[in-house]
């Protein structure tokens, strides 16, 4: 079997790599040639926990390959996947399909044999039939089926989400593009993988309706936990009582600065505008969007306020500054709206990520970056945790505490338990759990 992948961003990289990985042939294309240059001398553009392995390995082995030849490859291949971006309209917050139609367009000019064309992208339900109209308009004799193949990878633990999936979803129109699908994931389905079939606009959905529902959970936890610091509970007590519930489960509901990255923020913007244009609009997904940005424009004055109520003149260390761990993805980060709310009130940042400080020194000023957690510490007025990096979780608290002018910590995160952090000598604020907690409980 032939596939080839339209787009080699987090995506058609990961996808492209571990398809080769199950004996496929595949062929991932960008029209960017930089990428493409970087990607065939074995150099990965991202960040991602054992993707340059498997990438490796398959080049080798002659089952991957890379190229800027769009007609060419799609027109011997049996499968194309669509894995370009949709990213968010800025005028309306509604997915932008000008990739899609752009890659189709072009495909269209190349189709001979039968081809099965699979859209990997997240895209609006109705996205699968306007692609089917634009072959019918501009390949009229082209023999093409199009099927959705939303993907379900978290950033950090791609490799393991591919390999172990707790679902494929496939949705097709027709046996012939159903079975083919079903022989592209044929060693998962082998190991008894749940694999769905629906239709092409479930299929859609499915996966505008999963990260809606996550950002749900995350969002209904950081209010809990804003009630909790009121009320005097303890947000991570409150979360496993209720993850104890199997209809409710336990992921998901970590209380923190809101939730970032390339896909919830628009994913449920893009869920809340298709709703209302639809004329069945989601006031829920609404306000978890509104919710979220509220959310992390909350966690400056809350650092302030931790730091007696100004940050003038001061120095802050920052630990993190991507929207989760393992990971260099920068996109929607809390700390896109904190770093420089900080800044606006006259703090001087000392900031280290282990992954994305050659992403983050282009979308920050003025920051002050540092070679490792300790460094950022030195002379500073006190210490913040953005992202739950796991060398931020065991930090050899004497250092910190004899760096720092003042032994102040403020973890987002929840990383650290309050009764040790306090018996080390320091200040600590976390998030939802304010309140003396009982040794037991500890």
């Amino acid at each position: 079997m032939r596939l080839a992948i339209v787009g080699t961003g987090y995506v058609g990289l990961v996808s492209g790599a571990c398809f080769a990985e199950f004996g496929v042939s595949v062929t991932c294309i960008d029209k960017d040639r930089s990428k493409i240059d970087l990607l065939q001398r074995g150099h990965i553009p991202i960040f991602e926990p054992g993707l340059d392995e498997v990438v490796a390995r398959n080049m080798a082995q002659g089952r991957l390959e890379f190229t800027t030849e769009l007609r060419k490859t799609v027109a011997q291949a049996d499968i194309v996947m669509l894995a370009v971006g949709t990213p968010m309209r800025e005028e309306d917050g509604e997915a932008d399909l000008s990739y899609i139609i752009e890659v189709v367009e072009e495909m269209a000019e190349a189709l001979t044999d039968y081809t099965l064309v699979a859209t990997k992208s997240t895209v609006p339900a109705g996205t699968g039939d306007m692609i089917k109209t634009l072959f019918a308009t501009l390949a009229p004799d082209a023999d093409v089926d199009v099927v959705s193949n939303p993907e379900f990878l978290r950033e950090g633990s791609a490799i393991e989400d591919f390999m172990q999936p707790d679902r494929i979803v496939i949705g097709a129109d027709t046996l012939r593009a159903a079975e083919a699908m079903r022989q592209l994931y044929r060693p998962l389905y082998l190991n008894g993988t749940n694999i769905l079939f629906t239709t092409i606009k479930s299929a859609e959905l499915i996966k505008y309706a999963s990260n809606a529902f996550l950002a749900t959970k995350i969002t209904f936890i950081n209010q809990i936990a804003d009630l909790c610091e009121k009320c005097g509970a303890h947000v991570v007590d409150v979360a496993r009582g209720m993850g104890l519930d199997t209809r409710i489960g336990g992921r998901f509901l970590q209380a923190g600065p809101g939730y970032g990255g390339s896909c919830f923020p628009k994913d449920t913007l893009a869920l809340a505008k298709l709703a209302q244009n639809m004329g069945a609009p989601m006031s829920i997904v609404e306000a978890v969007h509104e919710s979220n940005i509220a959310r992390r424009k909350a966690m400056a004055p809350k650092i302030i306020e931790a730091f007696d109520g100004s940050v003038e003149g001061k120095t802050v260390a920052i630990l993190g500054v991507t929207f989760k761990p393992n990971t260099d993805d920068m996109r929607e980060s809390p700390s896109l709206d904190i770093i420089p709310m900080l800044q606006e009130q006259g703090a001087t940042i000392r900031a280290y990520d282990p992954a994305a400080m050659h992403i983050a020194e282009q979308l920050f000023s003025d920051v002050i970056w540092c070679q490792n957690a300790y460094q950022t510490m030195e002379e500073a007025d006190g210490l913040v945790i953005l992202t739950e990096w796991n060398e931020f979780r065991a930090l050899d608290l004497e250092k910190a505490k004899s760096l720092l002018l003042n032994p102040l910590m403020v973890d987002l995160r929840n990383v650290y338990k309050i009764k040790e952090i306090e018996e080390a000598g320091f200040e600590y604020h976390s998030v939802g759990r304010e309140v003396y907690i009982p040794p037991e409980q500890e």
